[in-house]
């Protein structure tokens, strides 16, 4: 069944062509969300000359580009302190920066190129809900200050926060400027559009099953035919594990996610928001709300199980439990939504790496070129990515080379049973720690096993 943001993508959604038989290329992008897309896109601003396929097994935005909680972080999945520990503050400051501008990007490009993705800058609010939280505002302001991040980002208190919107049980909350959200079927499928205006072919329903590395040059192995190019760019995100070879580069994780009906004035009088900021408090287990521009909202969080083997299928995009768990604390955020619907269900995988942080790079010898790994904070981080991987690919080298995601390469996954078993530990000693600290008051020590394990 098609969700939400893609029913309401402005677009035809009938399914392109898929490939017929063998061809050549310069470039195959196997991948038609937003890492693919962007890549596309560059290629051919670089070089409008370039011979540019990409890829689709499904549909473009079948994957999280088309699924995700519209949200546009500025960040990656390790945080800046993180990133200062493991390079230089220097390094943490420029990657932070190189995401932020990522946004201003993509505005521009919809302006440009006339795609109307609903896109509302009013930042994000990490929320404290509870006393447990608190302290994490208080960190989170710190380490921007100390990497010189901090500016325009502002501490709320209860009075300030309620002032934009009302939420049970907040206590504060860390404005984040450099935030937006977005209508992601609108995007995804208008990027494709305009790349089929420029000539890129995109064919659907094609699926990828092997892939030969060069030299001479890459063949891309479909269910429909062979692709041949000098360079192949690997972007699907959390199917990657379904190619040969590739089971235990990124570890797939289901996030999912509930959207009420629309909600009536009154309703919005008493909550606010009106800013549209994203919304997020600081449990471990992930939640994130958006608001829509036609008055509905939604809330996705993490929990349901990963699946032994990275295995990815549709019948894990439901899981009644979680999504009925992600309903109740809805109505915990706001009260006042009681009455209100839940109209739409979904959910899919995001991509974890070994060590939190994307990867992209380009190996000229064998003509295969990556980026994935983005944690479920994709959507800004993609852009980035795309720019990076076209200059690679172009001129073999880029402006953002110092940065710790390019050129990157993370240890791979344990072998299963071990990475199931501890997949599982951390998803269940997380939501242990979480139930904790909102029943205590307390805030998590982070000395524990598993807090170290994801400590980024």
């Amino acid at each position: 069944m098609t969700n939400y943001w893609l029913a309401t993508s402005a677009d035809d959604l009938t399914p392109r062509a898929p490939l017929e038989g063998d061809r050549r290329a310069d470039v195959a992008v196997v991948g038609g969300g937003y890492t693919g897309l962007w890549t596309a896109w560059y290629l051919r601003e670089r070089d409008p000359a370039l011979d540019v396929v990409v890829i689709e097994a499904e549909t473009v935005g079948f994957g999280a580009s088309g699924r995700n909680g519209a949200w546009l972080s500025p960040g990656v999945g390790v945080t800046p302190g993180e990133l200062a520990r493991r390079a230089s503050p220097g390094i943490a400051a420029a990657t932070v920066r190189a995401v932020r501008d990522s946004i201003d990007e993509i505005a521009a490009v919809c302006d440009r190129a006339g795609i109307d993705a609903q896109l509302r800058r009013g930042g994000i609010l990490r929320i404290a809900r509870g006393r447990a939280e608190v302290p994490a505002l208080h960190a989170g302001l710190d380490e921007l200050v100390r990497l010189g991040l901090g500016d325009g980002v502002t501490l709320l208190d209860a009075d300030a926060l309620a002032a934009r919107v009302r939420v049970a049980d907040a206590l504060g909350a860390l404005h984040d400027p450099y935030g937006a959200v977005h209508h992601p079927g609108r995007l995804v499928r208008g990027l494709a559009r305009r790349l089929e205006d420029a000539g890129v072919r995109i064919v659907e329903g094609t699926r990828v099953t092997d892939l030969r590395p060069g030299p001479p040059a890459v063949q891309v192995v479909t269910d429909h035919g062979v692709v041949t190019a000098d360079t192949a760019v690997l972007a699907t995100e959390a199917w990657l594990p379904q190619l040969p070879g590739r089971a235990r580069d990124v570890l797939p994780i289901y996030s999912l996610v509930v959207l009420t009906e629309p909600v009536d004035d009154a309703t919005w009088a008493r909550i606010g928001w009106q800013g549209h900021e994203a919304l997020s408090s600081h449990r471990y287990t992930v939640d994130y709300l958006s608001r829509t521009v036609d008055g509905r909202i939604l809330f996705g969080g993490r929990g349901a199980p990963y699946h032994f083997g990275s295995a990815v299928a549709p019948a894990f995009d439901r899981h009644d439990r979680t999504h009925d768990e992600l309903a109740r604390q809805l109505t915990s955020w706001f009260p006042d939504l009681a009455g209100v619907r839940v109209e739409h269900r979904w959910g899919g995988p995001l991509a974890m790496p070994r060590d939190w942080l994307p990867a992209f790079r380009h190996d000229p010898r064998t003509g295969i070129a990556t980026a994935n790994g983005y944690t479920g904070q994709g959507v800004a981080a993609t852009n980035l990515a795309g720019r990076v991987l076209a200059d690679l690919i172009v001129t073999g080298t880029t402006e953002y080379a110092e940065l710790p995601m390019v050129g990157h390469r993370p240890r791979r996954w344990e072998p299963e049973p071990l990475r199931w078993l501890a997949a599982r530990y951390l998803q269940h000693s997380l939501a242990r720690l979480d139930a904790k600290a909102a029943r205590t008051g307390r805030p998590p020590t982070g000395r524990t096993l598993a807090e170290r394990l994801v400590r980024h």
